[in-house]
């Protein structure tokens, strides 16, 4: 689901606030790093020491469009919400669509502009199979809606009110939605109702009114409970949180929310986060739409909200892929290093990438995923770099498959002005995240020429390239 801002507006704006203070927010700092991970994310990784990049898929997207509204507001994102593969994700590629279930897998790449001739960028692109709305199966939808009064600042419970009217006008007759609302407790103010009694459903919303603190645990615990009682064999049920995430009572640890809602999912029941307010609480919500087999996005104008629930929702209501994986071995005698942009709390053991009891990504149908690697290659390398695997189980039979496809040298070898316009907008959009998380100081080392990393002069320019 691309919820596009354009990216050179956001450089220019952005420009002036790369060294101010962060603007505040909720964090909450929980990961999901494997033990031994927690490196430096900005730090080659040493084929000699381990060739193989092993990530979860993500298709959140919420850090670009929750950035763009504080870049918007006149405030630096904090750094420690950035996450450079949601700016990546935010944008579309046109990668060609597999002909059946599975994915494509696009691998190109090019000389990494004002750095040595060794160093390249390669980017992994994979593709699934898009629906049209005849094709997907029914729907069962929770809604869980957070009515606290910090929902009552505008541009919250009113754009959700907004986005779930035109939703409910656009869902088939045969598709179901139930209302849960929570504040300091949750009330179930819809069981699950045929969406073709569109009047009860209409009067229900209506009825959300904000106030009290948030329980966002005993919010999400209900509806799953819900969900899972009016569970329908043969339909997409889904979970869909609509919350500020600014949990203050009850549970507040995702983990310990995890746990609970766990059992109720297994699997059958993924969970969309959408997120909403100036202040938002991006961590939790992000750990619960990871570990809860689902995504994330960010929405803070009508028309955002609009083309999410009425557009991109019901053509993605059904899942093509459970527990996707990518892994990337990198050939060690023709790479001498490589770095992933990104994807610090989506990395995997080496190991788990065939191991199905862990947690990968849900993927729906048409969904594409780009990760983005710098890469060092040796002296006079020839032949291949990288054999890139994607692996993921099937939907209805939980039956693993996978794919791959392989990167030589060859393919590397051309100027990034004259790549495709997908691998420059992909390498804008990862670097300008990282100039924003200020790694180092000066914040965007404009002028440190013998940084790895381009300064936002050099991104906004090739960004206005792309427009």
């Amino acid at each position: 689901m691309r919820l596009r801002v354009p990216l050179i507006l956001l450089m220019v704006a952005g420009m002036g606030l790369v060294s101010c203070s962060s603007d505040g927010g909720s964090n909450d700092d929980g990961r999901n790093e494997a033990p031994g991970l927690e490196g430096r994310p900005d730090r080659p990784t040493d084929t000699t020491d381990d060739n193989t990049s092993t990530f979860a898929l993500d298709v959140d997207t919420a850090s670009y469009t929750y950035a763009a509204r504080q870049i918007r507001d006149g405030n630096r994102p904090d750094p420690r919400l950035i996450r450079p593969e949601e700016f990546i994700n935010s944008f579309e590629y046109r990668y060609p669509q597999p002909k059946s279930d599975g994915f494509t897998i696009t691998v190109d790449g090019a000389r990494q502009p004002g750095e040595s001739s060794d160093t390249r960028l390669v980017r992994v692109g994979l593709k699934t199979r898009s629906e049209d709305g005849e094709e997907r199966t029914d729907a069962a939808l929770t809604f869980v809606i957070d009515v606290s009064g910090s929902m009552a600042e505008r541009g919250r419970l009113d754009l959700v009110q907004d986005a779930l009217h035109h939703l409910v006008d656009q869902l088939r007759p045969s598709d179901s939605v139930a209302i849960v609302a929570f504040n300091d407790r949750a009330e179930v103010l819809r069981e699950m109702t045929r969406a073709s009694d569109k009047g009860r459903l209409h009067g229900a919303i209506d009825d959300l009114e904000a106030g009290g603190s948030t329980n966002l645990g005993e919010g999400l615990v209900a509806g799953y409970e819900l969900a899972r009682d009016s569970f329908r064999a043969q339909a997409t049920n889904r979970v869909i949180l609509l919350s500020d995430g600014l949990a203050n009572t009850g549970t507040t640890d995702a983990d310990t929310l995890l746990r609970r809602i766990r059992a109720e999912a297994d699997k059958e029941i993924s969970l969309l986060g959408v997120g909403v307010g100036s202040q938002y609480g991006d961590k939790l919500m992000e750990r619960l739409a990871d570990r809860g087999d689902g995504f994330v996005v960010y929405i803070s104008e009508r028309q955002q909200a609009r083309d999410l629930f009425v557009r991109r929702l019901p053509a993605n209501l059904s899942v093509r892929a459970y527990d996707a994986k990518a892994q990337v071995v990198f050939d060690a005698s023709n790479v001498e290093s490589y770095r992933l942009v990104g994807y610090e709390n989506r990395q995997l053991r080496d190991n788990e990438f065939r191991d199905d009891r862990v947690d990968g990504g849900e993927v729906g149908p048409g969904h594409s995923v780009t990760a983005l690697y710098v890469v060092r290659l040796r002296a006079r390398a020839d032949g291949r770099v990288a054999q890139v695997k994607v692996r993921w189980l099937d939907p209805k039979t939980q039956e693993a498959s996978e794919q791959f496809e392989t990167i030589d040298t060859t393919d590397l070898t051309g100027e990034l002005a004259h790549a495709d316009r997908g691998l420059r907008l992909c390498y804008t959009a990862a670097f300008f995240a990282e100039s924003l998380r200020g790694k180092e100081s000066p914040p965007l080392r404009e002028l440190e020429r013998t940084s790895p990393d381009p300064g936002l002069a050099d991104l906004i320019r090739e960004a206005s390239r792309l427009t």
